[in-house]
């Protein structure tokens, strides 16, 4: 990938910084930076401090090790602080943890970010002063120069003596100094939102948990999890939104977004933020990235969605990444990025080619079925037409040969039901496994997970008592539950059980998803009759609970099979 030009698009004219929402947040950063500074670097100062004055009489070391505890413990404070400027910062990795304090200690000496904290505590300070000294003296010259129209109206209030005499401005320089003070107004703006980008970099640069291996093993892991989703390709607008939102979560955008090639946009994951949807003025080359500066700051990355030649048109759209203010994607996160939108080309093409071949093997299907029919049925019922006809003309006058025409008839008919049959069962649904039901569901678990990353927690014991339909159903209906759970749920774990009481059996399918309203009109609806159909077919009932939140349990309770009971023997006498 070749290195990407940064292009500036704020055209927010003279007033941009004063009207820009960054601004006010860069000031309230820095109001709060040096009473944070001065707090941090008192604590750990005189931790280290009284450990060193104390190390003799071993309390020291506990003041030591404390003041190491809290160059980490407030680095996390200046993380959720550095939350102001809109920089936001990945999870801490899950680490195993530290038996006992040497190797506790060991673990975060040896931790480059330990260092990278303490240097950010201790340049904060000293850097909190001057941007304090700096914004001081600007807008003490700027309230100076506003507050210049009352010079002249209450001289004995601001009196200003050269010598012997008492100045007073005339109505020109007053003008001059109100002109001055609103331009050390826009000035302070300007300088308050340069502060606030270089805390922004300053914060990322030093505050960041390992920018490189944690990085690496984030998108490592939405990169197979991205891939597993494509794989399953059974619901395209699913699977875009799912990809956004593995692209948001191992890099550092605020926003990612898929659009279609007019700008439409086609799955969000994050706020809606400037340039992520509409048309572009031009559009990024194939492999490459475009990245521009928005309005606040941040930064807009825009990479090509491109379609395979087979696909008809090259075109799939684009992948839109946008940065909070001081934040530029890196070339190892764009080519990451470049890889999340190919993998949203592959699934547009999958869906095109899932939906060619559906209506190819419709109508190979029915082609088939029409040769099926034409060589069997229809040459059947063509039979029993001309015995039918053979015997109404026979029937008076040779009884015999109406005899055989009429057997000759019924035999067609009898073939003609039997090949009808035949039709009819290549017609149903495939049969579970040979295994049964519990073999079948621990098949579809294990797939599951090793595709989606989804945690099924299976409790599958014992083959529970079935009528081969009743096991079809309930086969039929977990499969659609658990398909639900993929689809809608972005659960993470799932719970499916398999229990039988006595002379009932009970399937159970519960996830920790997002859960919906059942009453809502157009959740489901489709999906939700068809289990509730295939459980009445069976003689059982379906329960389906859920809330928004609080994740969704599906139940289904259907009636075991009733053992054959032999009829003894008869002994005779």
């Amino acid at each position: 990938m070749r290195p990407e030009q940064i292009q500036d698009r704020r055209r927010g004219g003279v007033l941009s910084d004063l009207l820009d929402p960054h601004t006010y947040r860069a000031a309230l950063y820095i109001l709060l930076a040096l009473p944070m500074g001065a707090f941090t670097a008192g604590l750990i100062t005189g931790g280290v401090v009284g450990g060193l004055l104390t190390l003799a009489f071993l309390v020291g070391a506990a003041f030591l090790l404390g003041s190491l505890w809290l160059v980490g413990g407030l680095g996390d404070v200046q993380r959720a602080l550095a939350g102001v400027l809109g920089v936001t910062f990945a999870p801490p990795p899950l680490l195993p943890p530290h038996r006992g304090t040497l190797a506790w200690l060991r673990g975060t000496l040896a931790d480059p970010m330990t260092y990278r904290t303490l240097l950010f505590h201790v340049v904060q300070l000293p850097l909190a002063v001057i941007c304090w000294a700096v914004l001081a003296v600007l807008l003490t010259l700027t309230l100076l120069g506003l507050l210049s129209p009352l010079w002249p109206l209450y001289p004995q209030t601001f009196p200003v003596v050269w010598g012997e005499q008492t100045l007073l401005p005339s109505p020109l320089a007053v003008a001059g100094l109100v002109a001055l003070g609103l331009g050390g107004l826009l000035i302070s703006a300007g300088v308050l939102n340069l502060m606030g980008r270089m805390w922004t970099r300053l914060a990322v640069a030093l505050l960041s948990r390992d920018p490189g291996y944690e990085a690496a093993r984030r998108e490592v892991v939405a990169l197979r999890r991205a891939a597993g989703r494509v794989a399953l390709g059974d619901d395209l607008e699913a699977t875009l939104t799912d990809l956004t939102e593995q692209a948001r979560a191992a890099s550092t955008a605020l926003s990612v977004a898929l659009t279609a090639p007019d700008g439409t946009l086609r799955a969000l994951s994050g706020p809606q933020g400037p340039g992520l949807s509409g048309p572009l003025d031009r559009s990024p080359s194939q492999g490459e990235a475009d990245v521009r500066l928005v309005q606040g700051g941040g930064a807009l990355a825009t990479l090509p969605v491109t379609l395979s030649a087979s696909a008809g048109a090259l075109e799939g759209g684009t992948l839109r990444a946008l940065y909070p203010a001081g934040v530029r994607p890196g070339a190892d996160e764009l080519a990451f990025l470049l890889s999340i939108a190919d993998h949203a080309g592959t699934a547009q093409h999958a869906a095109q080619l899932i939906e060619r071949a559906g209506a190819r093997a419709g109508e190979q299907e029915r082609a088939r079925l029409a040769r099926e029919l034409h060589d069997s049925v229809a040459q059947a019922l063509y039979g029993i037409s001309l015995g039918a006809k053979t015997a109404r003309a026979t029937l008076d006058r040779d009884p015999e040969r109406t005899r055989a025409s009429l057997d000759y008839t019924i035999r067609l008919a009898d073939g003609g039901v039997s090949e009808m049959k035949a039709l009819l069962f290549s017609l149903r649904p495939d049969a579970l496994e040979e295994g049964g039901l519990v073999a079948a569901l621990s098949q579809h678990a294990h797939a599951l997970e090793a595709r989606h990353g989804l945690t099924v927690h299976a409790r599958l014991d014992h083959e529970p008592s079935l009528t081969p339909d009743a096991q079809a159903a309930a086969y039929r209906v977990a499969q659609e539950a658990l398909h639900n759970v993929v689809k809608h749920a972005r659960a993470q774990n799932v719970w499916l059980a398999v229990s039988q009481d006595g002379p009932a059996v009970t399937v159970s399918i519960r996830d920790d998803g997002r859960g919906f309203d059942p009453t809502a009109a157009g959740r489901g609806t489709l999906g939700q009759r068809s289990m509730r159909e295939r459980a009445a077919g069976a003689g059982g009932t379906l329960e389906v609970r859920s809330a928004a939140g609080e994740g969704t349990a599906v139940t289904l309770r259907l009636p075991a099979a009733q053992p054959v009971l032999s009829k003894p023997a008869e002994v005779g006498a």
